[in-house]
């Protein structure tokens, strides 16, 4: 079983700022009174500045933010015994009802084997089975758990450093096209992927450690 598969997507919420609205003077109406069309209220809605991020390119293991890479191969590592207990299990799993083909054969032509030898392997692979079982969900469980400890961290401080990129930037709205349903594809003035994964990757290197949050 690949390892791989006890990965859950890594998703990133896009951050979205909040649009101030200022409410304007208005002219409250005398009792009986028509006001002039004039005298309505109104109101200025803050200027706002939109641009794009595609959050499944952080993972990258090429272009992307360089600490995922690192995290994932520190994750991998500290299953690799583990996951050759799974892979060993599962070869016996399949070779196992060759096995008992090959004595069934063997009985049917007249070789003296004792049908409690049969029945041993087919006990023996039955059981295997379940213990197979078992210990892959074991190890998914193990295998969740430590990537929620170890990218957790790195997911919050990758989306306060988006924060303070749009903020710097003079960003309001970040919208997150690998979550937004519809976005495929946003010019290269709105998107902000390239520049911001480079951003990040040049002020935290990939061997330094994740500041957990408070």
């Amino acid at each position: 079983m690949n390892m791989n598969r006890f990965l859950a997507s890594s998703a990133f919420i896009a951050i979205v700022a909040s649009v101030s609205f200022a409410q304007g003077p208005g002219t409250q109406p005398k009792p009986q009174v028509t006001p002039a069309p004039a005298a309505q209220t109104s109101a200025t809605v803050a200027a706002t500045k939109v641009a794009v991020i595609f959050s499944e390119a952080f993972q990258d293991p090429k272009q992307g933010i360089a600490r995922f890479t690192a995290t994932l191969i520190k994750l991998n590592g500290e299953f690799v015994d583990r996951q050759k207990k799974l892979d060993d299990m599962a070869a016996k799993i399949k070779q196992l009802p060759d096995e008992i083909t090959n004595l069934q054969q063997q009985a049917a032509k007249g070789t003296p084997i004792a049908p409690q030898t049969i029945q041993a392997k087919i006990d023996q692979l039955d059981q295997l089975k379940k213990q197979a079982q078992r210990e892959t969900e074991d190890a998914q469980a193990a295998y969740e758990k430590r990537r929620q400890e170890l990218f957790g961290p790195l997911q919050d401080e990758v989306g306060k450093a988006l924060d303070l990129f749009a903020k710097a930037r003079g960003i309001t709205i970040v919208l997150d096209g690998s979550q937004v349903q519809g976005i495929l594809y946003a010019a290269d003035g709105l998107d902000i992927t390239k520049a911001f994964i480079a951003d990040y990757n040049s002020k935290n290197p990939a061997t330094a450690a994740v500041t957990p949050p408070k």
